[in-house]
């Protein structure tokens, strides 16, 4: 199979779909990658590092999809991305259509196989492709939202982990999986107090295990955020359902229950986010304020530590992507159950029900995709 990994065009966006090492594996099984000029600059990789393993180079995306049966990449297609797919292609990255109906309608539009990491599963009820970023989200939500808590931000100029005398930030966050454990053991680490809210007993049972006491677990409803927003200097948004549109969590009226200059961290908003009033940002420009609340809403904040991000992302996507490739994506969906949960997209037909559902678009299952 002909791979091809494209340079990255969103905004601020440094992560490479495969690092050298993956192609590597993917040359040695008899495939051929090309990887696009500069695709893996922002990441400390040279177009020297994979072409001395074997990678071709392309001089530019047009040529790069034109020849790819396979495109690898990070973030969902931009929209000139989009115009350049066609029919029977394969392509592999992140997606997140829920809250994205111009690019699920091209992705329908342009007949190519689409499959999602976020939504590729485990045998343990895990996402395995999207847990590895949701770390790095995790542990960056809690130092970004201290920079955007820095009176010159605009925040209300408190220092997460206080001094001798002075107390430390309130800090509550709303999910207690992976995100939310990553910023929980971060923020716990700066010296913040930190509330994790969850609606699943058993997992507050095992954060209180784990932080032995370092940290507050309580049940999540609106009765408890309500409680406990005007006394947080920050809340963390880290919900998820898979596939799906995040649930609003904190409307606009409740933002007037919160101290002038505190911070929301919005970490699901590329499903859509978690705050009413959360829009998606860029590492150019990530925060703005509405009625004295800072919002942090980056849509791609592990772009910010790309090196570790790729490198991270790469080692979880690289089973499935030889898969694909090795097999076909058919026969690799036939063989992985986990595998055909990230189908979203087939042959002009949406194949992701929590995605048909959120846009009020017509969908098949993925075992009817599979017959197609």
């Amino acid at each position: 199979m002909h791979i091809g990994c494209p340079k990255e065009i969103k905004p601020q966006e440094f992560r490479v779909g495969l690092t050298p090492s993956a192609a590597q594996e993917a040359i040695s099984r008899g495939h051929k990658v090309t990887v696009e000029t500069g695709a893996g600059t922002g990441a400390g990789f040279t177009d020297e590092d994979y072409a001395s393993l074997g990678a071709e180079i392309a001089e530019s995306a047009e040529a790069l999809f034109a020849a790819a049966d396979m495109i690898v990449k990070v973030k969902e297609p931009q929209a000139p991305e989009r115009k350049m797919l066609r029919e029977g292609q394969l392509l592999f990255t992140y997606l997140h259509l829920a809250p994205d109906p111009e690019q699920t309608k091209d992705l329908i539009a342009s007949g190519c196989t689409a499959i999602a990491y976020e939504t590729v599963t485990d045998r343990n009820g895990g996402l395995p492709l999207l847990a590895p970023m949701s770390e790095v989200a995790g542990r960056l939500a809690p130092q970004s939202g201290a920079w955007a808590l820095q009176k010159a931000n605009g925040g209300s100029g408190v220092l997460l982990g206080g001094v001798p005398g002075v107390r430390p930030a309130n800090i509550a966050v709303i999910g207690g999986g992976v995100v939310g454990t990553a910023a929980a053991r971060v923020a716990a680490g700066m010296g913040a107090n930190v509330t994790v809210l969850d609606r699943s007993v058993p997992r507050l049972s095992y954060l209180d295990d784990v932080f032995m006491g370092r940290l507050t677990t309580q049940y999540s409803d609106q009765a408890a955020v309500e409680e406990l927003l005007p006394r947080m200097d920050m809340v963390i948004g880290a919900v998820l359902i898979p596939g799906a549109a995040a649930p609003k969590l904190i409307s606009r009226d409740q933002l007037s229950q919160m101290k002038p200059g505190s911070v929301l961290v919005d970490v699901a908003i590329d499903q859509g986010g978690c705050f009413e009033t959360s829009r998606a940002t860029t590492h150019q420009d990530p925060i703005y304020e509405v009625d004295g609340i800072i919002h942090y809403c980056v849509a791609n904040m592990p772009g910010a530590v790309a090196r570790t991000s790729t490198i991270a992302l790469s080692n979880a996507t690289m089973p499935f992507m030889l898969a694909l490739a090795d097999k076909g994506w058919k026969q690799a969906c036939k063989d992985d159950a986990h595998l055909l949960n990230g189908l979203n997209v087939h042959a002009g037909k949406l194949t992701y029900a929590a995605v048909g559902e959120a846009l009020g678009l017509d969908y098949i299952t993925q075992q009817e995709a599979l017959a197609l």
